[in-house]
């Protein structure tokens, strides 16, 4: 495929009962672009990749599936999806989420296209419950101020893994980021770095919440993992407002443990 402005970014894995609805939501944008989606099934042991490879097959021109050959974890199979992707834009889903407006991809390319000091762009989702309800977002808050990365390291992460599309300027990952226990945040870090966050009001995706790799984590591991990823980011950035800030994170962190 050549000449590709957007790239979708699927990962999944055991994802049988919800990827339908991440592919169909994929296969259904309407774009004035060529766009392409790049599936990530990191050795599935359910019916995932059988269901990727059905919608591989009915959309050929569309759909590039990749199969591994070992799993690779949801940071690798993250990290290698991401690198397979061609488009000057990529969009980001995981396997259990899905795009509800078929106009998304084409309204936040299109602001990246005329905005070049923006790196990322993200909107606002809705949240299904394990019991089949849709809500409105109860898991994040916008911060007023939300376009700098000062504003990503104070706040912490107020943005959505499939509400995301951003620049494609991050061609190679630094060692900090394949050790961390928590990819997206990191990623957001690294972006906003080169440039500023893009917010729409636009509800344009569903995130499901608790069902998730990270779902059933206790408090206790939620918090190890949080301090793991404060200490690869304050080793990966080397600017001294944002080590500091990251730093002071990661002591509230330490004293809560």
């Amino acid at each position: 495929m050549k000449g590709i402005k957007v790239s979708a970014c699927i990962i999944t894995y055991n994802q049988q009962d919800f990827i339908r609805d991440c592919l169909e939501g994929a296969v259904s944008q309407e774009l004035d672009y060529d766009y392409e989606i790049v599936v990530g099934d990191d050795c599935s042991t359910d019916n995932t990749f059988q269901i990727c490879q059905e919608y591989a097959d009915k959309y050929p021109d569309k759909i590039r599936l990749l199969s591994r050959e070992k799993n690779l974890g949801m940071v690798g199979n993250w990290m290698a999806t991401i690198q397979a992707c061609t488009g000057k834009y990529i969009a980001l889903c995981e396997g259990d989420d899905y795009w509800t407006d078929k106009t998304k991809l084409q309204k936040q390319a299109d602001f990246l296209e005329n905005n070049p000091e923006y790196t990322l762009t993200f909107h606002n989702v809705s949240v299904l419950r394990p019991n089949g309800k849709l809500s409105s977002d109860f898991l994040t808050k916008l911060p007023e101020n939300h376009e700098t990365i000062e504003d990503l390291a104070v706040v912490w992460n107020y943005i959505h893994t499939p509400s995301v599309v951003y620049r494609n300027v991050i061609k190679d990952f630094p060692h900090e980021f394949q050790m961390t226990p928590i990819c997206d945040y990191f990623l957001y870090m690294m972006l906003a770095e080169k440039g500023k966050l893009k917010h729409f009001e636009d509800n344009m995706a569903t995130y499901r919440y608790g069902v998730g790799i990270f779902s059933g984590d206790s408090e206790l591991k939620i918090i190890k993992n949080n301090l793991i990823l404060l200490s690869l980011l304050t080793s990966y950035f080397k600017e001294g407002e944002i080590k500091k800030i990251l730093l002071r994170r990661q002591l509230r962190s330490i004293s809560i443990l």
